[in-house]
């Protein structure tokens, strides 16, 4: 019965619920970007780690600094090298960009406003600290930049950098098997006749997964044969961490998912959804790996894949923001009343002058969960919750960004 259809918050939190962040390792700097961190990070020295010229110019005592008084110059210092004593009342440095300030300086004057005559040098008045980068002043020793569950973009490894890891402690990167079934399902380029279907789903599948920074592991297309569907998905339990299978989870005749997953020794969680495009998933598990039956049309497949694979993989890697966030968003055309089920629309979203996402869904007759041409024009999932009333262009909604 349809009334019986899992609501999509419970089957997400029933997918989320109970996994065990997987353990980490220490990746090195130049391989950790896009990886999850599994432990907070702390400078390990101070950034600057000493006051530091902001320009090229002369280094000097500010209460030398007074109209037409010429100081000496007594050497220069150089980013990397430093003056090697202090400066003395009377006297100036010439210095350059990030160079260490020398004791007994506390003014930098940018070399534009001094006057140089052989070993001697005019500047005008400056306040003290002027042109200076004091110690500490991005972050000191001991800080805590980057936070546990942080997934780590280049700018995050720039900071790491600068706080002198070479190495950082990442979650392990989620092992996937992904098994397409099916006797029409034929890999790109293979040809046949025109009955086959080429196995778009499971390619779309496996990019989502490594975006989300998993290794796909496995990535077969099976047969309808039950005997080798549940010997596939067994030999998978060991190696993978998440085990997705593509078509085959409906009731129907050909439908073997279920059963090969109960003779594999798979616990059934649920299975179906009131959501639409999706509504044949079921999730479980099998050994320490988790199981995911997602539709085997196109559209279906790769929206589960966001709604509910995409956060599971996160949060085995730990991250702190696992799930996915609805953006506020106007509608641009008038919307259709919905019926019992969550509908996740394909749609295409502008920005208008005031700011606003105003969100276009496809034609409701291109909203087909096979059609991939409809899905890859799409920028955003457009919400409709179960027995949402029809809506009016210019009205509010909740979109899922796509990237």
């Amino acid at each position: 019965m349809e009334s019986s259809l899992l609501p999509v918050e419970e089957a997400l939190a029933r997918i989320l619920g109970g996994g065990a962040v997987l353990a980490s390792e220490n990746v090195p700097l130049h391989e950790a970007a896009g990886r999850v961190l599994a432990a907070d990070i702390r400078a390990l020295r101070s950034q600057p780690p000493f006051d530091v010229s902001a320009m090229d110019g002369y280094a000097a005592r500010a209460e030398d600094l007074v109209s037409g008084k010429q100081l000496k110059v007594v050497g220069e210092a150089a980013a990397g090298h430093k003056l090697g004593r202090a400066l003395q009342s009377g006297e100036a440095a010439r210095i350059f960009t990030g160079a260490l300030v020398p004791d007994g300086a506390d003014v930098v004057v940018e070399q534009e406003s001094a006057t140089r005559e052989g070993d001697l040098v005019r500047l005008p008045a400056f306040e003290r600290g002027k042109n200076i980068r004091p110690a500490g002043a991005d972050f000191r020793a001991g800080d805590a930049i980057l936070k546990k569950g942080e997934r780590l973009s280049p700018r995050a490894i720039g900071v790491a950098a600068a706080m002198d890891h070479a190495t950082l402690p990442c979650a392990m990167r989620p092992r996937v098997a992904i098994f397409s079934t099916g006797d029409e399902i034929v890999m790109p380029g293979a040809g046949g006749p025109p009955e086959r279907i080429v196995a778009s789903n499971q390619y779309a599948v496996a990019a989502l997964c490594e975006k989300e920074g998993a290794i796909v592991s496995d990535m077969r297309v099976l047969r309808d044969n039950l005997d080798l569907i549940s010997s596939a998905i067994e030999g998978a339990k060991e190696s993978a961490d998440v085990i997705v299978t593509l078509g085959g989870a409906s009731v129907g005749k050909h439908d073997l998912i279920r059963p090969a997953l109960e003779r594999a020794g798979a616990a059934v969680d649920f299975h179906r959804i009131a959501l639409r495009p999706g509504k044949p998933t079921l999730a479980g598990s099998l050994g320490k790996a988790r199981v995911l039956g997602l539709p085997g049309n196109p559209a279906a497949s790769y929206v589960c894949g966001v709604v509910f694979l995409a956060p599971l993989l996160r949060t085995l890697q730990g991250m702190t923001d696992a799930m996915w966030k609805p953006e506020p968003a106007i509608l641009g055309i008038d919307l259709w009343e919905n019926d019992h089920r969550a509908d996740f629309l394909r749609s295409a979203s502008r920005f208008d002058d005031e700011g606003r996402r105003v969100v276009t869904p496809f034609l409701k007759k291109t909203q087909d969960s096979s059609f991939t041409s409809v899905l890859a024009k799409a920028d955003c999932l457009l919400l409709r919750a179960p027995h949402a009333k029809a809506a009016k262009a210019g009205e509010r909604c909740e979109v899922i960004a796509l990237d």
